[in-house]
């Protein structure tokens, strides 16, 4: 289910814009079959959802359904949506959002007879509106794992078992290989992939201090790509987007610099993201770096180009 409410720790992390999102409507019927990734061979995507799957059942008994808090250590506690992140960020895949209205829109559509593992699958009971309100993730066999409620916790269930698997059955997405890096990594990938490995390990702020991993966010931008042999030359956001060339935001890939200004209308910058393909942003800002995706309104609104530095 929606959660509604989060831990103040979590609220620090998440920043002001994501409580100003507004789900995009989807119609998840227009799409007849399942796209495949060329990039990402299928055993790499068999072996990452098993990982996922062994991570889920690893949590049952030991997480309680919660839509006031999303507790990453133990006594675990999860809703839907938080349980689905929480255990692919386990497992180096970052979805950039806790909402099953944003996740429904990442990846590509798979009808539900092409089920495969590490999918994620959406159900709606509710009558009103038009986003799914509940996500589980297919482990084979018909059956997914879900944090289904605050009776039943973490559960593993054959969706035949009872009618609300068929009833509220909405859509299943399929984000295994899109999240994952290409095989051979692309220079994008392991920008995006280095960019990952630094967010609990940097230090955000007003100077830039590389020996000691302290950065200002254009900073921060400039020594992850120099690190990966593009050398961007400035620490400066206004002189970074003046940097390659510009991309529309229909065609970003993995390594794309975004600009977004903080007065909508703007052509000025204020902050600077590594967009993380699928939608998915990386963002250095003052309080860290974060994730997040590009359907939140406060991104689309200030959102004011895209640029191609590798």
């Amino acid at each position: 289910m929606k959660k509604y409410l989060i831990t103040t720790t979590l609220a620090v992390s998440i920043g002001f814009s994501s409580f100003f999102a507004a789900p995009i409507a989807i119609n998840p019927i227009k799409v007849s079959a399942a796209t495949v990734n060329p990039q990402n061979n299928q055993q790499a995507v068999e072996a990452k959802a098993n990982q996922l799957i062994q991570t889920g059942k690893s949590l049952i008994g030991k997480a309680t359904y919660s839509t006031a808090e999303y507790k990453t250590t133990y006594p675990y506690k999860f809703s839907c949506a938080t349980f689905i992140d929480y255990i692919f960020k386990q497992n180096g895949v970052d979805l950039a959002t806790y909402n099953e209205d944003y996740m429904v829109q990442q990846g590509s559509y798979v009808p539900r007879s092409q089920l495969q593992k590490g999918d994620l699958v959406f159900f709606k009971s509710k009558k009103t509106g038009t986003d799914p309100d509940h996500v589980a993730m297919y482990i084979g066999d018909n059956k997914v794992i879900h944090m289904a409620d605050s009776k039943q916790n973490i559960v593993i269930a054959d969706m035949n078992s009872k009618p609300y698997y068929t009833d509220a059955y909405f859509s299943a997405r399929r984000v295994l290989p899109t999240l994952l890096p290409s095989n051979p990594a692309t220079k994008g990938d392991k920008v995006v992939e280095q960019s990952f490995n630094l967010m609990k390990k940097v230090t955000m702020g007003s100077v830039n201090n590389e020996g000691a991993l302290k950065f200002t966010g254009p900073g921060f931008i400039n020594y992850v790509y120099k690190n990966n042999g593009v050398n961007l030359g400035t620490t400066n956001i206004k002189d970074q987007m003046k940097l390659g060339t510009t991309v529309s935001r229909s065609q970003l890939k993995k390594g794309d610099l975004i600009f977004f200004n903080s007065t909508i209308g703007s052509s000025a910058a204020s902050m600077v993201a590594i967009y993380a393909g699928d939608h998915r942003l990386i963002i250095p800002t003052s309080s860290g770096i974060t994730t997040r995706v590009l359907f939140v309104d406060f991104y689309n609104q200030h959102y004011i180009t895209a640029k191609r530095v590798l």
